[in-house]
């Protein structure tokens, strides 16, 4: 019997170019759950990894129409699941294209969730790297501070994006040579 192998700790700034080649390619998974609802992964290609306030920050955005927002905002807490390159593409289109509110996307792509580090997230098995992350702000883009192409290219209906800047509470994965 195969088993994968162990989770290691990963600082943040160096999973960066995982998460940029699966944000570059396929996706990622951000997962959300509130007490009493099912987790629901969603499909990010935008996210960025820095430093506020002192700590290191994962930044998501999030459409208000999406199912996960509604999450989120009870939740205040997520993961980021990274998929190693080129795995669970199918699963990744099917979150993207989906509605949680209508479908148990887990489910219907066969995904499968396990308990995070902290007790308020959780994970989805068989990604490489994973962030787990609170909710240290939310704010909402506003027209007036996009530039006028960002504005037209990727809010031609005015749904603006939710920010949520996900203190990192734990950065884990598999063992890379990117450590």
């Amino acid at each position: 019997m195969q088993t994968s192998p162990p989770l290691i700790d990963v600082k943040p700034e160096l999973a960066l170019p995982r998460l940029s080649r699966a944000l570059n390619s396929a996706g990622a998974f951000l997962l959300t759950g509130a007490e009493n609802s099912r987790p629901n992964p969603m499909t990010i290609g935008w996210a960025s990894l820095g430093t506020v306030w002192g700590k290191q920050v994962l930044t998501v955005f999030v459409r208000p129409s999406r199912y996960s927002c509604q999450l989120l905002e009870a939740a205040r807490h997520f993961s980021v699941n990274v998929p190693a390159d080129g795995a669970l593409s199918s699963a990744l289109a099917l979150c993207g294209a989906k509605s949680g509110r209508d479908l148990d996307k887990l489910g219907a792509a066969g995904l499968k969730t396990l308990p995070g580090r902290d007790k308020n997230t959780f994970i989805i098995d068989g990604c490489e790297l994973y962030f787990e992350c609170s909710v240290g702000a939310v704010s909402r883009l506003a027209p007036e501070s996009l530039a006028p192409e960002i504005a037209r290219d990727f809010y031609p209906r005015g749904d603006y994006h939710y920010v949520y800047q996900g203190v990192i509470l734990h950065c884990y994965g598999k063992e890379t040579d990117e450590r």
